[in-house]
């Protein structure tokens, strides 16, 4: 441990006996002055004045004389602990005109402004509270008929130490008497070099009890029957500091005596249908346990889906077939409901686009998948949290173990290695980027991946993020200016989220060899507030942007909502006064949707095409919502595949137009282990991506056969093939479009054609395109295909030797009018790479053909 700097002994009177200390341990501290003059705060039932002389500012607050008068300030704390509030006021009368003190509806207790013998006499008065880093709405509410003094000034001044040792983890953490509903818990003490001031009770990551710092025992009696937990221990000290966890303790409550099942789910309905879909929605069911563990969904007698939420979205259906549902209601002791009523409903004609996925294929079982990007060949890298690794996967479902990386170590939660995210530049720089616990803190790291091999050694990006086994946040992403965000979580201290000097609680935002931006919001204060690009976060993992360019991010609570942000650049977002829209939330940006954390535990984010799709680890579903086309929120949220895979970590569009999900069931914070854990399913759109973002061919069908006329079996000759029609639906935001066309037998990416720079108005491209670099009459569209001479500047037909092969067209929408980077001499591994670098999305029309020359 570095040495403590010199100390000065300001911690006294009552601070000091709430610590229970008789002496002080060496700390520094200081006193920090901030004044908030009283005619620029909120007043209700009062006037500001200028009438009596002496006043600082450009005024005073006349109170109303009536009782509940207030003036209420917004204390903006650099940090958290003991501050005192110093009040100037005058009270020309000879009586007390107290007030009623109250710290974010907090009560501190009655302050007294006795007479000051005349309205031009200033004094002052002085109360000693608690505040939080960031605003406190500091009220002060006239109790009496007299109201309130006039008020000049309000005087903030910090005197609590400077303490940035955070105590010892507790030890020893047992749990006994384990009930239905209740257990108890010891631990040993934790030490700390001034005072332990609390104890935490946790369950992945939630508070479930808090106790004061002499005590090491404690009776948590909200449980739930028949249910799985695992508990640890935190210690705070006065600072707000936090220690690291306990030991976790393991355990099940048994099931209560309730054999009472839940009354009947009611009013079954169809809230929507599409081609592939039917929504459903009920009212809740109420049990004498007071808990609903869950709702089971069943089509005929086959349970299709398990939620905690009132509804659910039914996929994988067929067009035009009329589907019954009922819905049952479940307690946790297993007492299931009678059958809702039944409900009919027909799915729509096949056609338009949704923003429905459903199942296409499991790709691969990997351990803890916490992350997943894409490389320009289509293949993906995937960190594996627990064990630390990189791994390469393809769209078929080959995997291989890359490496280790180096100096990532676990938090027995969840920390580990978490977040990926692939340069932009890959191609040229094959820099991977990775977010991970390390022994002394979080931290980004870069490493090389050159196609082969992963490099032995890591480069840190940046360091001294604090971690805790719980808040970690770890999601890292380039955005469309190139800069390199990340989502840290408030590392179980909430006091970081409002702390600008800390990165915790926040949104990063950085250049990727790690220094900041200029031009975001705080960088003049330096520091670590130079990376910060939104504050107020608890613990925010979910990162993506649409069609604007706007970034959203998924945010868990801790007790009572989970949010889903529209992201501000320099936003407050409220974290720990305001927890989605329930606390002290006046002058915080509102979320755009909420969900009880029961539901939701909303961890990866993805945008497609403007639909925003959301993983829930806690709900175990998928929610899926359309922005509205103002771009300033969201429309209904559907939730999928509601408990088929169980717990849900990442959600990320694949280059081919789908979605890669990962489930991560066994991760220690929940979850009941089953043989769906830990894997990649892809999830397909079948009436193309959403916005009607869909290739079609009007000489055939996806997944037919390419007619011989746009093969070498046309005219006998491998190349100088005519090109099929192609046709397409607008991709939202698009400013081009390309299309590769590409030989795929045996999960191979054997470059045939492609053709880039088609103009954003475009929707077609005709049959059999003229030849040139520069395409005839196509709006500057330019084209290259394999092959030499005249075969390199047309389109490449199928021509694999006589066996059935697989082919694949895919229209990528394309973020800029003209590729950058391209000439008539890049090669086609060149021009995909250029085109997958400036492409928004991507779908996929399939053919097959057994032509030979």
């Amino acid at each position: 441990m570095a040495p403590r700097p010199p100390w000065r002994a300001v911690l006294a009177g009552t601070a000091a006996a709430a610590l229970g200390l008789t002496a002080l341990s060496p700390v520094t501290a200081f006193a920090a002055d901030t004044a908030y003059e009283a005619e620029n705060a909120t007043i209700s039932q009062g006037v500001v004045e200028s009438n009596h002389a002496g006043y600082s500012g450009t005024g005073f607050v006349n109170f109303d004389n009536v009782a509940g008068s207030y003036v209420e300030y917004a204390v903006n704390a650099a940090q958290a602990g003991t501050h005192t509030l110093t009040f100037r006021y005058a009270n020309g009368t000879p009586d007390n005109r107290p007030v009623k003190l109250t710290v974010d509806g907090g009560d501190k207790g009655t302050v007294d402004f006795p007479g000051t013998g005349a309205w031009t006499t200033w004094k002052t008065a002085t109360a000693t509270v608690q505040l939080t880093a960031g605003v406190n709405r500091v009220r002060t509410t006239a109790t009496t008929a007299n109201g309130g003094p006039n008020a000049d000034q309000l005087t903030d001044t910090f005197t609590a130490p400077v303490d940035p040792e955070p105590p010892s983890p507790p030890t020893n953490l047992k749990a006994s008497t384990i009930l239905p509903t209740a257990a108890t818990f010891t631990w040993t003490a934790a030490t700390d070099n001034v005072g332990v001031v609390r104890y935490e009770i946790n369950r992945g990551g939630n508070t479930l009890k808090t106790v004061d710092g002499n005590t090491t025992s404690a009776t948590v009696d909200n449980l739930t029957p028949n249910t799985a937990y695992d508990i640890s221990v935190g210690a705070f000290d006065a600072a707000g500091n936090p220690s690291q966890q306990s030991n976790v303790v393991t355990f099940t409550t048994p099931p209560s005596d309730d054999t009472t099942p839940p009354t009947v789910p009611g009013n079954l309905r169809s809230t929507g249908v599409t081609a592939n879909s039917v929504s459903l929605a009920w009212n809740a069911s109420t049990d004498t346990g007071g808990t609903i563990a869950g709702y089971d969904v069943y089509q005929g007698a086959t349970k299709v889906a398990t939620t905690t939420s009132l509804g659910t979205t039914v996929t994988d259906l067929s067009p035009n077939t009329s589907y019954t549902f009922t819905v049952k209601a479940r307690d946790p002791n297993g007492n299931s409901s009678a059958a809702s009523n039944a409900v009919t409903a027909k799915t729509s004609a096949p056609g338009g686009a949704g923003g429905i996925p459903e199942y296409d294929k499991d790709i691969a079982k990997v351990d803890l998948g916490w992350s997943v990007g894409f490389l320009p060949n289509g293949n993906a890298l995937v960190t594996e949290r627990d064990r630390f690794e990189v791994l390469l996967v393809t769209p078929s479902g080959q995997k291989a173990t890359l490496g280790k990386v180096p100096g990532a170590v676990g938090t027995n939660g969840e920390g580990g290695l978490l977040g990926l995210a692939i340069s932009p530049n890959w191609a040229a720089d094959h820099a991977i980027y990775l977010y991970h616990t390390a022994s002394g803190d979080n931290r980004i790291v870069k490493m090389t991946y050159d196609g082969t091999t992963l490099s032995s050694t890591s480069t840190p990006v940046l360091t001294g993020i604090a971690k805790n086994r719980y808040h970690n946040g770890g999601r890292i992403k380039f955005g469309p200016d190139g800069k390199l965000y990340a989502t840290v979580g408030d590392a179980k201290n909430s006091d970081n989220a409002q702390n600008k000097s800390s990165l915790n609680g926040k949104i990063l935002r950085l250049n990727p060899d790690g220094s900041a931006p200029s031009d975001n919001p705080f960088s003049a204060t330096g520091g670590n507030a130079r990376y910060v690009w939104s504050y107020g976060h608890r613990n925010p993992q979910g990162l993506a942007w649409d069609s604007r360019g706007q970034l959203w991010a998924a945010e868990f609570g801790e007790s009572s909502q989970d949010e889903l942000n529209l992201i501000q650049k320099g936003g407050n977002f409220g974290w720990p006064s305001c927890e989605g829209t329930q606390g002290s939330c006046s002058g915080y940006i509102a979320p755009k949707k909420t969900w009880s954390t029961s539901q939701a535990g909303p961890s990866g984010l993805e945008i497609v095409n403007d639909w925003i799709y959301i993983a829930g680890v806690t709900g175990q579903q998928l929610f899926a919502t359309q922005i509205n086309a103002a771009g300033t929120g969201v429309g209904t949220v559907s939730t999928l595949f509601s408990g088929r895979w169980g717990r849900l970590r990442s959600v990320t569009k694949t280059p081919d137009g789908g979605l890669w999900l990962t489930s991560t069931n066994n991760d220690k914070n929940g979850g009941t282990p089953s043989a769906l854990d830990n894997v990649i399913v892809r999830l397909r759109f079948p009436g193309g991506t959403p916005g009607g973002f869909k290739l079609t061919s009007a000489a055939f069908a996806d997944n037919a056969t390419i007619p011989d006329k746009y093969t070498c079996a046309g005219d006998g000759t491998a190349g100088q093939d005519p090109s099929p029609p192609l046709a397409w639906g607008a991709a939202d935001g698009a400013k081009g479009y390309a299309v590769v066309f590409a030989d795929v037998a045996n999960s191979g990416n054997k470059l045939h054609w492609a053709i880039w720079d088609v103009p954003a108005s475009a929707r077609s491209l005709p049959e059999g395109l003229g030849a040139g670099y520069t395409v005839p009459d196509q709006g500057g569209a330019k084209q290259k295909a394999m092959g030499s001479g005249a075969n390199a500047q047309k389109f490449f037909g199928p021509c694999p030797g006589g066996a059935s092969h697989p082919y694949t067209f895919t229209l990528y929408a394309l973020n800029t009018a003209t590729v950058p980077g391209l000439t008539s001499s890049s090669t086609m591994a060149q021009i995909e790479t250029a085109i997958k670098g400036a492409s928004t999305a991507g779908v996929v029309l399939r053919g097959k053909s057994s032509a030979a020359a």
